[in-house]
């Protein structure tokens, strides 16, 4: 069987951050940094993502969203947290409904720094995470024959 190359499709979802790192994910969609270039397109399915983008810090509103989004993706998937909220709960850590990063409810791949993090630093994780899931791809290619 032969395997046809698609284009990495990302979705980006917003934990509970002060919007600083979502700008910046949006910036890099425009065509001063195009992140599509690489082929990535963004998506609003789970069902079609191969890669989540999830900027801010997990509470206890949005853990079963977050939980529900990773497990309604396809293997193989791969998870980038963007921004220091997204890592360790950053500024927010303190407060009484943050619960911390993302690596709390699910795996996460590739961490981005900053607060916020810069659209250099968002294409740089997003092309790490690009090669994450092509390797990933390639084990599961050789697992099905």
């Amino acid at each position: 069987m032969n395997f046809s190359k698609k284009s990495p499709w990302i979705l980006h979802y917003d934990g509970s951050s002060c919007n600083g790192c979502d700008i910046e994910v949006l910036a890099c969609l425009t065509p001063l940094y195009d992140v599509e270039r690489f082929g990535v397109i963004n998506t609003g399915n789970p069902k079609h993502a191969d890669i989540l983008l999830i900027t801010g810090s997990i509470n206890e509103q949005n853990k079963s969203v977050v939980k529900q989004l990773y497990e309604q993706m396809a293997d193989p998937k791969v998870v980038v947290a963007v921004g220091i909220c997204a890592a360790t709960g950053g500024i927010f850590s303190e407060c009484y409904n943050v619960l911390g990063g993302v690596d709390r409810i699910i795996p996460v791949d590739v961490y981005v720094p900053g607060c916020a993090a810069r659209p250099e630093a968002i294409i740089d994780g997003v092309v790490k995470a690009l090669d994450i899931l092509a390797e990933r791809q390639k084990y599961a290619r050789k697992k099905d024959k």
